[in-house]
């Protein structure tokens, strides 16, 4: 029978973090706790020495920081690793940093309580480490993600973000998107909740593609373009259907590009292409280089065609795009990649 017991290291600077994750472990037989690291460093030499399944990596330590040591870690001695932080929202810049790297996913540090007892927060940790172990195969469950779509069935998805000057902008990407397009498209565009069905309907004209406002629990679909369409941030979940969530809360930029092209690179199995169009400040940046690293093609529009060239800027600078075209070559490029 294969052995399911799944081993676990710990990369934590604060002796209390550490020790609660050590208790909400230990209440699964199957997790073997390997080997804990107080800074990166450390974890980068343990983890070489005695490579585990999963490493729950803290971001801020002293001698090296889990960014860091990620990064290391997946080209030296590569497995998965769960970024565990006192703040995911307070901490998302390293956050996607890290993710860019290959970490899999963030979660808050469970808190011991005063007389110690139980940690506060290790139900979610265990339900997101128990999300890993089926990832790379550490679960004796027969029902591994029956909800989700296999990877040789899931479409190519287009996913764009925008945001000053962006309605014009996606107007001449879809139009030049044919009918029959074989691949789904979404779109995170910075506009207030109240605006977005007129924009949807505005854009349908614009397009032979059916054109609508995301719903939440649906899934993205062949030929059919979805504009998220409140003030939370639209994300994709695990079982490829849509969700919008309050979280982060303190994020300027509501839909948040960033959110959802991160929830993209770590949910969607296919292929796909990102486009990050023109637009004030830097959201989509930093998701759109998580999803370069994942293998898709990534684009930014150029300077000469943006009206504000701020997020494609920004996508530049981070070295996040495979290709940086004017507004009009970008449909063109990505045909070439979703089909």
């Amino acid at each position: 029978m294969k052995n399911f017991n799944m081993k676990i290291a710990i990369v934590n600077d604060t002796l209390i973090a550490a020790e609660a994750l050590r208790r909400v472990l230990v209440t699964v037989p199957e997790y073997e706790i390997v080997w804990i690291a107080g800074d990166g460093a450390d974890a980068v030499s343990k983890c070489a020495r005695n490579t585990p399944d999963l490493i729950l990596m803290d971001l801020i330590m002293p001698v090296m920081d889990g960014v860091e040591a990620t990064r290391l870690i997946m080209k030296q001695s590569p497995c998965a690793i769960l970024l565990v932080t006192s703040s995911v929202t307070g901490n998302a810049g390293r956050v996607f940093e890290a993710m860019g790297y290959g970490a899999l996913d963030a979660i808050n540090t469970p808190i011991l309580g005063l007389m110690g007892n139980s940690p506060s927060g290790g139900a979610e940790l265990l339900k997101t480490i128990s999300k890993v172990a089926r990832l790379i195969g550490k679960t004796n469950s027969t029902s591994i993600f029956q909800s989700a779509t296999p990877k040789c069935l899931t479409p190519p998805l287009l996913a764009i973000g925008s945001s000053t000057g962006g309605p014009q902008a996606l107007a001449t990407l879809l139009s030049g998107l044919p009918p029959n397009l074989s691949a789904a498209v979404a779109i995170v565009q910075h506009v207030d909740a109240e605006f977005a069905p007129g924009l949807a309907d505005w854009l349908s004209q614009k397009t032979n593609l059916s054109v609508g406002v995301a719903v939440a629990d649906r899934p993205l679909e062949v030929g059919k373009v979805v504009i998220a369409a409140t003030n939370d941030h639209l994300v994709l979940q695990s079982n490829l259907t849509l969700k919008y969530t309050k979280e982060p809360l303190d994020y300027p930029y509501r839909p948040s590009v960033d959110t959802f092209f991160q929830s993209v690179a770590q949910h969607w199995p296919g292929k796909g292409v990102a486009v990050l169009l023109t637009g004030m400040g830097k959201d989509g940046a930093k998701g759109l280089k998580v999803l370069r690293a994942a293998g898709w093609h990534t684009i930014a529009q150029d300077r000469a065609s943006s009206v504000v060239y701020g997020m494609p800027k920004a996508a530049a600078e981070l070295n996040a795009a495979v290709q940086v075209l004017s507004v009009e070559a970008i449909a063109p490029a990505c045909l070439k990649y979703l089909v």
